[in-house]
């Protein structure tokens, strides 16, 4: 099983050596649908009223445990998982608020980052993802969805360990999206290790690489790219609050995240760039199956919070976009998190 694999990278990284494939296109595509399941009420005799979006119950709205044993070799597969996450692929309707706006985010062709690119662009902004080439698949979906859309689409492989591929990403996205206003720190390495004589240097290095040293990086060269209005959103965890056993190296590296962001935010905020974590408690994404969780977990994976369910990516892509819109503009050095109740920021 890979994740015993001690060289084994971030599910968004890949093997040092790997080179850039970019792929950008406009389409254009359809304007925002109305939102999900309206429901009308028209009166006798007068215009109709306006339509009003249904509610649901959150406890039911999406699948619960017990899921069925699923495991994966690593970096896993959003198509491969029972059931499919829920990216927001038909669920998010954008309103305009990134209107022209330009993103980078790593980790988007799965899990939260895919989520995140589908809204960023169903809400006017053009996006580059940054993805491992065996995620291809899933990569060119989101490509194909942000296009949909009407909106620029870039698509980059590569090593996000390495500091000289984080500037190429960089100065990539920035030139194939005609500058960057959006940057979002979401890839992330996730491998449990049961006990700390079962962590080893190796372990310690890729999980650290991936998850610090690649958004400093990246934040640090994409510094010359932004300006007052721009937007840096990292994505920590709960682990930086509720660290599991298991998670010895990624705990860690979640908390210094959330530090990291609470830190730059003073730094920058006299030139106007705002800086913010979101947290995320237990999320139905790749990374659980493919070495983030032992296989005896992901069966009832979610079921300890108070909605009874782990969450699907769709239900946290909205933050990102608050965080990236003029709606948060007195929001710097926060944190925002969505954990199904368990009461974390």
């Amino acid at each position: 099983m890979k994740a015993r694999n001690t060289d084994m990278l971030s599910r968004r990284q890949v093997v040092g050596g790997i080179g850039v494939g970019i792929a950008a296109a406009t389409v254009a595509g359809p304007a925002a649908a109305a939102p999900a399941n309206p429901t009308a009420t028209v009166k006798s005799g007068a215009a109709q009223a306006p339509k009003t979006a249904r509610k649901h119950n959150p406890v039911t709205l999406y699948p619960r445990p017990p899921f069925p044993p699923q495991q994966q070799p690593w970096p896993g597969l959003a198509s491969k998982m029972t059931p499919r996450p829920d990216h927001g692929e038909n669920s998010y309707h954008g309103s305009g608020r990134l209107s022209g706006r330009r993103a980078l985010i790593t980790g988007g062709d799965s899990g939260i980052g895919r989520a995140a690119a589908i809204a960023f662009a169903r809400e006017g902004a053009d996006v580059a993802i940054v993805y491992l080439p065996v995620e291809e698949s899933d990569a060119q979906e989101v490509v194909a969805l942000i296009q949909a859309e009407g909106r620029t689409a870039v698509a980059i492989a590569g090593d996000i360990r390495d500091e000289g591929f984080c500037k190429q990403l960089v100065a990539s996205a920035a030139k194939q999206l005609g500058g960057l206003d959006i940057v979002v720190n979401n890839a992330a390495r996730q491998q449990y290790r049961d006990s700390i004589l079962d962590l080893t240097t190796a372990d310690l290095d890729a999980t650290f690489k991936t998850n610090l040293y690649a958004m400093f990086w990246i934040t640090k060269a994409a510094m010359p790219h932004l300006s007052a209005g721009a937007s840096i959103i990292n994505t920590a965890s709960v682990q930086a609050y509720d660290p599991s056993p298991n998670l010895l190296d990624y705990a860690q590296t979640k908390a210094a995240i959330v530090v990291f962001s609470k830190s730059l935010a003073k730094q920058l905020a006299p030139q106007g760039i705002r800086v913010n974590a979101v947290v995320p408690g237990p999320f139905w994404t790749p990374l659980q199956p493919s070495g983030g969780q032992p296989p005896e977990n992901l069966p009832t994976f979610g079921a300890n919070t108070p909605l009874g369910r782990p969450g699907q990516p769709a239900e946290i892509a909205p933050l990102y976009v608050l965080l990236a819109s003029e709606e948060s503009s007195y929001c710097t050095g926060q944190v925002l998190g969505a954990s199904g109740g368990r009461g974390f920021p």
